[in-house]
């Protein structure tokens, strides 16, 4: 089988908890920490580099092709100077898994990418592929929101049940007042620092997942900030912040590198050869494993 953009293997890990014996795995992948946490926890992966480099029709028999091309030109999470679609320098890449898809030519395949990307980018995915994609939620299987489609010609592709995991339930210590976390990003791996700048992000914008040490102490936080910052902008609360007793914000937190990994569904410690913040860059880039393990199930 091949791995496009592999990142650091979730598919790998779906075929095992699909119960599919891979005999052999290729995998294209360029980012070091990613390629580290693949070969520490699968040795036998064949590392191809880059996608722009690999003819399809040199592999030989490749029964399966699984990949997610790039999203940062397709998903609304971008600022809109870099939303170009399928024409910018990251998203183009798609490309590539198309051409290689057309050579290597295997029985299945499967392409993943983010829900939220224009209707004209998602219909020239469609026509190329051939196949309408599923829309499939992580928030299924995991306690994480993560919008995503799923174009494949594996049979009889549905919607997995909904396991109601809750936020709550994965986290090591502390409360969240959410019931999921917000989609894991590749931007986590350069989290704030600074409790006060963590909250106004969090509860100005709900771009963030914050844990709390109680529900009592979110509640303290809520007061506090209305209070003394409600609608001033991040730059107006770094001016009189000086003149307030901020420390009830001290505690907040944000995401364990372990409840990162739980709310991709692997298992926990596959990334535990890296610090937290450069985990949680390949987390967010990765896929739910448990997304991509029920979708595998349709393979005879």
């Amino acid at each position: 089988m091949l791995s496009l953009f592999d990142g650091m293997s979730c598919g790998r890990e779906a075929f095992i908890d699909a119960r599919i014996k891979v005999h052999k795995y290729y995998a294209s992948e360029i980012k070091e920490d990613a390629i580290k946490v693949t070969q520490h926890n699968h040795p036998d992966t064949i590392q191809l580099g880059s996608v722009t480099e690999i003819n399809g029709n040199s592999l030989g028999n490749i029964d399966i092709l699984i990949g997610g091309s790039p999203c940062q030109n397709l998903s609304v999470a971008m600022c809109k100077e870099h939303r170009k679609g399928l024409d910018g320098d990251k998203s183009s890449l798609f490309y590539e898994y198309y051409r290689i898809l057309k050579e290597a030519k295997p029985k299945y395949f499967l392409l993943e990418n983010v829900g939220g990307m224009d209707k004209k980018d998602r219909d020239v995915i469609t026509q190329l592929l051939g196949v309408e994609p599923i829309n499939i939620n992580s928030k299924l299987v995991s306690a994480q929101l993560r919008n995503r489609l799923y174009w494949t010609n594996i049979p009889s592709v549905t919607r997995p049940k909904n396991e109601n995991v809750k936020l709550n339930d994965i986290l090591i210590d502390g409360w969240s007042d959410r019931e999921k976390s917000r989609c894991l990003l590749e931007s986590d791996s350069r989290p704030l620092t600074t409790p006060l700048k963590m909250f106004h992000r969090y509860y100005s914008t709900g771009f963030t997942t914050l844990i709390f040490r109680s529900q009592e102490h979110y509640v303290e936080c809520v007061k506090h900030y209305n209070r003394h910052f409600k609608g001033m902008s991040a730059k107006e609360i770094d001016y009189i912040k000086d003149n307030v007793d901020c420390r009830v914000y001290n505690g907040t937190r944000y995401l364990y590198q372990e409840e990162l990994e739980k709310l991709q569904t692997i298992p926990v410690g596959y990334t535990s050869i890296l610090d937290r913040n450069s985990a949680a860059g390949l987390l967010g880039d990765g896929w739910t494993m448990k997304v991509i393990s029920h979708i595998l199930r349709g393979i005879k």
